[in-house]
């Protein structure tokens, strides 16, 4: 697909993508050029199909001016793996969704298996229709639970992933599906999803915290995505808590996802149902034969004090980190996500609790901590964000 050839068109662009149709003459008006070129950039972004007219827009005195609108047809795909689902969403132009499925996965299956299973759903969404007339992904972005190196699109040691590391998954997703394709750590792309249509879209420096079965943050810096000289900055989840610990997945022990991931929660969860400390957990878990964050948080709002204990002291556990992440970074927004956030505001109250008693008044006097408002659309939305990049954006050079 044709992609901006210069700085004028690619900023043209993005405005018609973030905020919508505009006039011709307000886009004129957006560039530091004059009007001739801004039109003429105009003029060949809609002859290389990037944008038509979509009727006439408001009078502002005289003679209407024409809307210029991204094309209809621009559809991008958001791809979240999680270490135990895989979450697939269709986008227009503006990152609305149009379509969203998501399945149970494991990633340990290795990339052959999730890809394919990734692959599946997208054919399922493109004969349905979701992808619009001809069926054709302009871009996707992928989110995976592990270190990614973003130049390459090549996961990197990924504690969670076996199997994964170096697979060249931009490539190889590249190739199947015959378009650009950008992958990066599954924080990052939460990260992006809040700054493009949650909570964080009017703060320039944030951290997203996503709470799953591994813990990390997603670092927002003026407004970009903060990855560090390897790609494995924010990677919080194995910050050492204490000392002597359970043994984390990454081999070391006492790290905070081996206190508080979704799979550390779980663990403790069941040994609670298994010593009759929790009659509720003991119930779901004769019914279910598992359980899960979701179930403790279920618990919790039943009134078992077990689960609640649980919940508070994993949160008790990353305001202490998070605490250090303040005094450290100064950042003007806190966002929890991910699928142990959903036990909700008794998590939310410890970590702001810890966070706003351990940190410095002037870091914390302004800061806001909020669960996210995406929810579990935070990653597809954010991967298809990024994907949007790659066709509407300059293409790196050098």
């Amino acid at each position: 697909m044709a992609r901006p050839e210069n700085a004028a068109q690619a900023r043209l662009l993005a405005r018609l993508r973030d905020d919508g149709p505009v006039s011709r003459a307000e886009l004129a008006e957006l560039l530091p050029v004059g009007r001739t070129r801004a039109l003429a950039e105009l003029d060949a972004l809609t002859a290389r199909g990037l944008v038509h007219q979509a009727g006439p827009a408001a009078s502002r005195g005289g003679r209407r001016s024409a809307l210029i609108a991204l094309v209809p047809e621009l559809r991008f795909v958001g791809v979240d793996i999680g270490a135990t689902s895989i979450d697939v969403a269709v986008t227009d132009a503006h990152m609305r969704v149009l379509a969203h499925e998501a399945e149970r996965s494991d990633v340990r299956n290795g990339p052959d298996a999730v890809l394919e299973q990734m692959l599946g759903i997208l054919d399922r969404l493109r004969q349905g229709g979701e992808l619009g007339e001809g069926g054709t992904v302009h871009a996707m972005g992928i989110g995976v639970p592990g270190p990614v190196r973003h130049r390459d699109g090549v996961p990197v040691a990924p504690p969670i992933m076996p199997g994964w590391d170096r697979f060249p998954l931009r490539d190889f997703v590249s190739r199947r599906l015959g378009c650009p394709v950008v992958v990066d750590n599954d924080v990052n792309m939460m990260a992006v999803g809040e700054a493009h249509a949650g909570t964080a879209k009017s703060v320039a420096d944030f951290l997203f915290i996503k709470i799953g079965t591994g813990i990390g943050a997603g670092i927002v810096v003026d407004g970009r995505v903060y990855r560090g000289v390897t790609g494995s900055a924010g990677d919080i989840g194995h910050v050492q808590v204490e000392e002597f610990g359970p043994t984390c997945a990454c081999g070391s022990t006492g790290c905070l996802e081996a206190f508080f991931g979704g799979a550390a929660l779980a663990r403790d969860a069941l040994a609670a149902a298994r010593s009759g400390r929790s009659a509720p957990l003991a119930e779901l878990f004769a019914r279910e034969g598992r359980l899960d964050a979701h179930d403790v948080s279920v618990a919790a709002a039943a009134g078992d004090p077990v689960a609640s204990a649980l919940i508070r002291e994993g949160g008790r556990r990353v305001g202490q980190v998070l605490a250090s992440l303040v005094s450290f970074f100064n950042p003007g927004l806190i966002v929890i996500g991910g699928g142990v956030a959903a036990t909700g505001h008794a998590l939310l109250a410890e970590i702001r609790s810890v966070v706003y008693r351990r940190s410095t008044p002037l870091a914390t006097g302004n800061l806001p901590i909020v669960l996210s408002e995406l929810g579990g659309l935070a990653g597809v939305v954010g991967a298809a964000r990024m994907a949007s990049d790659e066709v509407l954006a300059l293409p790196e050079t050098g």
